[in-house]
């Protein structure tokens, strides 16, 4: 039997923005902190410390050290223990949503539901921690052959900072049950509700089990890279993850990617006009403006209703969502992450507009000086867009969503599906053939029929092609951190 372990709220300390792990706050061996903005302002909330090769390996080694103990305990502890986490973060709800909030630019709001949706699938996570069973296999007489799921050991998962805390908190769940340790590198951008997250968890989970190391590209190559990390997950860009994965070749160590979209939301004439426009603007998140991989930013609109869902999604954006200060309630759409990431917006707005697309709404930043600090551009709409357009090829991941006229469903598809992502798609029709029919035609790992973003716990998440490996909220993602061993005995 394993030792017991030691109560881990002896570990815990008041955090000043530096790294998480073995239990304790560290201060990075070399020094390295990096500025993080409030891009709603511009203004700094800080500087938060950055690990570097030789941090990310001392995290490693506790995190390894914190494995031998932490798979032999019994799933039931295991679960238990991440139930009392998913607690705690409701408990701190607001106080995580407006940590968000300042640090991301989205609507605070909004990030009070970020919370509940990482409490909910650590707990979804927790309800199948006694589920990782092997199976037995008939050889005949003179054999029991019988299979074991066991743990990988350290895994590392890597944040996106569109969702800094839900992304921190359910990338923690599925391993954690399964009876991995876990490092999480959030977002540069956006560290900070992680870093609380780790210093309101450090009293549940025994020390090493749950790390977090804030950091940029170094942090993120050193996981990759380290022996002792066995699975590298990651939320973000495909260039990020193919420097990723050529790095982790280097081990053979397994990957598990949640990438990028440039999703079609395909409005078939018999559809229910209303739901369907009301569904092109949710479906693009204007509320994160547009930060989402799984925005429909592709409105394939038959050539019949074109010109009235047009006019009806204009109108609708511009009563929704305006720019607003993230941290009032009232606010419906907030600002880009970075200074870079709006002068990316804005250059493929200006794409758009020289290939020819028609700005109909937005396109610039808004005239609001309360605003005038912070990284915002209204939310946009282009019509008269081909599919040979950059903004129809390429992901934007800012509040652009691009309308494109059809009329033969051979080369609807031949379009949706001519783009090197596969996330999810939307198909808006009354009938249940034609909904089958562009299910089945569509490339795309996360369909919904007559609805839009939405998210169900248990129902696999990922992409086909560039937008990613494997599947994720569900099962499926439990398994992820599993190996598989046979046993043989003769009898």
């Amino acid at each position: 039997m394993p030792a017991a372990m030691p109560d881990p709220r002896q570990f815990c300390s008041t955090p000043q923005h530096e790294l998480h792990y073995g239990g304790r706050w560290q201060s990075p061996k070399a020094q390295k902190y990096l500025e993080t903005i409030n891009p709603a302002t511009g203004e700094s909330l800080g500087r938060v410390a950055a690990a570097g090769a030789a941090d990310v390996d001392a995290a490693v080694r506790a995190a390894h050290l914190a494995y031998a103990d932490w798979k032999s305990l019994k799933p039931a502890q295991r679960a238990s223990m991440l139930r009392a986490a998913a607690g705690t973060l409701r408990d701190h709800a607001e106080e995580l949503a407006m940590i968000d909030s300042l640090n991301s630019g989205n609507p605070v709001a909004e990030m009070v539901r970020d919370v509940e949706s990482g409490a909910a699938a650590i707990e979804y996570f927790a309800g199948l921690a006694a589920a990782i069973k092997g199976e037995t296999i008939p050889m005949g007489r003179e054999n029991l052959n019988y299979t074991l799921r066991e743990p990988l050991g350290v895994v590392a998962r890597i944040a996106a900072y569109n969702h800094p805390l839900m992304f921190a908190a359910m990338k923690i769940g599925a391993p954690l049950a399964a009876g991995n340790t876990v490092i999480i590198k959030p977002a540069d951008q956006t560290p900070l509700s992680a870093l609380r997250m780790a210093e309101l968890l450090c009293g549940i989970f025994p020390a090493g089990v749950l790390n977090v190391l804030p950091g940029d590209r170094e942090c993120g190559q050193a996981l990759a890279a380290h022996p002792l990390v066995r699975k590298v997950s990651l939320i973000g860009s495909v260039q990020t993850a193919k420097a990723i994965m050529r790095t982790a070749a280097e081990t053979l160590k397994p990957v598990l990617f949640e990438l990028g979209g440039k999703n079609a939301l395909i409005l078939y004439p018999d559809a229910d006009l209303d739901k369907a426009i009301a569904g092109a603007v949710t479906g693009m998140n204007f509320t994160w403006a547009g930060q989402s991989c799984g925005s429909t930013s592709r409105a394939f609109v038959h050539a019949s209703i074109h010109d009235r869902v047009l006019e009806e999604i204009v109108r609708l954006v511009e009563a929704r969502h305006k720019p607003g200060l993230p941290t009032d309630r009232s606010t419906t759409m907030g600002p880009l992450v970075s200074r870079a990431q709006r002068e990316k917006v804005l250059g493929y707005i200006e794409a758009g507009k020289k290939e020819g697309a028609r700005l109909v709404t937005g396109g610039k930043p808004p005239q609001d000086r309360r605003l005038s600090g912070g990284f915002f551009v209204e939310p946009t709409v282009f019509a008269d867009v081909t599919a040979n357009m950059r903004i129809a090829r390429e992901e934007i991941f800012g509040p652009v969503l691009s309308v494109l006229k059809w009329t033969d469903e051979d080369e609807l598809f031949e379009q949706v599906n001519a783009v090197d992502y596969g996330l999810t798609a939307s198909i808006w029709t009354r009938d249940l053939v034609t909904a089958h029919r562009a299910a089945a035609r569509v490339q795309a790992g996360y369909v919904w029929i007559n609805n839009v973003t939405q998210h169900f716990m248990g129902a696999p998440f990922g992409g086909f092609k560039q937008s990613g490996i494997g599947r994720e909220e569900s099962f499926d993602e439990l398994l992820e951190f599993t190996q598989i061993k046979n046993v043989n005995i003769p009898l």
